[in-house]
């Protein structure tokens, strides 16, 4: 039946939207009453989605822990904590969707953790062999060949002009 079958999200590019339109994609999961799991990676601060997401009881969000620097400002062992937690992260997403029969595994930002902090091959395994009738969506700013091979829907979002060029930065409510 094609309403239940399990396909492949890819939300990627240099442009704002790529975490909204996940989290989008599992407030429209949770509205039909379905369960949905959501893992950001390499994300720790507060922000919005995820304060609106909890008002669901159908939504999980699961959350990186004491990141607090982009990747590239870390050092070695900062480096070397993130892959650990990224590791982890990735793991309990997958047996949480798996235990709570989600819907839909949305895993933001981990096209980014595949850089030096996550497994792009356990991440490639994981979507050959997810349950059935599983949606899972990824989000992140580049798009690996491998990847691109498995998804069944590839939206590029490209930034042609942003706040930021001109020095303003995200904003409360708006950009997070």
């Amino acid at each position: 039946m094609a309403e239940q079958q399990g396909l492949v999200h890819i939300y990627y590019g240099d442009g704002k939207g790529k975490t909204t339109a996940a989290f989008g994609l599992a407030f429209r999961c949770a509205g039909w009453g379905k369960r949905a799991v959501i893992a950001q990676f390499l994300k720790s601060s507060p922000c919005g989605e995820v304060a609106a997401a909890e008002r669901f009881p159908e939504l999980t969000v699961l959350r990186s822990k004491g990141i607090h620097k982009f990747t590239f400002q870390m050092d070695e062992a900062e480096k070397a904590a993130t892959a650990a937690e990224c590791a982890a992260l990735f793991q309990q997403a997958v047996e949480l969707a798996q235990a709570r029969e989600a819907r839909l595994l949305v895993l933001d930002e981990v096209i980014d953790a595949t850089h030096g902090f996550l497994s792009l091959e356990a991440l490639c395994s994981f979507l050959d062999h997810r349950p059935a009738g599983l949606e899972v969506v990824l989000t992140g700013h580049s798009l690996p060949e491998q990847l691109a091979a498995r998804a069944h829907y590839i939206t590029r979002m490209a930034k042609e002009k942003h706040p930021y060029d001109q020095g303003v930065t995200a904003r409360r409510e708006i950009e997070f």
